[in-house]
């Protein structure tokens, strides 16, 4: 299956991908992809997912972005994931897909940047990213850094919450509130958090934390343990992934 690219800004990194089925089911899969949002690692990361879940009738949107190293980070990224999913807006109008359920699948980095986009609606006005344009409906966070504070403390990724805002906490608290998914609860919309207890590269404490938290403060949030890596999240042929699309099957199960 050839996607179809749609750029939505004048950046290399500003396009994403859509994988469109013969026939659509209702939701809409927007994917973002992960790699301690560092430019080395780019869209490629989703195709596989993408690939996967078209075949099985969901369209898919593969959101590139510009990462730390490349333009992105504080606040580039967040202006280009949010522009990047406003942007399928056109596609779905010329595609005739519905827009009433779209569904946020992020993984590791990507997991933050989708549960961040999920809580636009909250965001003050003016900030980036504020006043969506489409809206998310779930959010499907596979081992994401949902708590950036603590990825911070434990200096994970040889500091990569750093050097994704360019700060500590303490340096721009603003800048940690606006963008941390543990300080933008509740979320409008449910999450499920799949995490393995063995992940190596994003502590399952992560999530475990965050999906507490969203839950205290009358949030929808439930944890999915998984088993295998941190990889195995994004690996269509895993016991992990096969979770994923248990959940998304749910959320839309498609003609009966």
């Amino acid at each position: 299956m050839e996607p179809i690219r749609y750029g939505y800004g004048p950046n290399p990194s500003q396009y994403a991908q859509l994988y469109l089925p013969a026939e659509p089911r209702r939701a809409v899969v927007v994917i973002v992809h992960g790699g301690y949002w560092r430019a080395r690692y780019t869209a490629e990361l989703g195709q596989p997912a993408a690939l996967d879940l078209a075949a099985r009738g969901w369209a898919c949107w593969n959101l590139e972005y510009r990462r730390a190293g490349n333009g992105g980070g504080w606040p580039g990224t967040f202006e280009d994931v949010a522009a990047g999913i406003d942007a399928l807006a056109g596609a779905a109008v010329e595609h005739g897909l519905a827009l009433d359920a779209v569904v946020g699948l992020g993984h590791s980095a990507g997991g933050q940047l989708a549960a961040w986009a999920a809580g636009r609606g909250g965001l003050p006005a003016g900030s980036a990213g504020a006043d969506p344009v489409v809206p998310l409906t779930a959010v499907l966070s596979q081992a994401g850094v949902l708590d950036l504070r603590r990825a911070w403390e434990l200096g994970l990724s040889d500091q990569a919450v750093r050097n994704f805002l360019g700060c500590g906490p303490e340096d721009e608290p603003n800048r940690f509130a606006l963008a941390d998914p543990m300080r933008r609860l509740p979320l409008p919309v449910p999450v499920y958090a799949f995490h393995s207890r063995q992940d190596e590269a994003v502590p399952f404490e992560l999530s475990e934390r965050y999906v507490a938290a969203a839950r205290a403060a009358g949030g929808r949030a439930e944890l999915v343990p998984v088993p295998g890596g941190h990889m195995d999240l994004i690996d269509p042929a895993s016991p992990a992934f096969e979770s994923v699309r248990g959940v998304l099957g749910r959320l839309d199960p498609g003609p009966s």
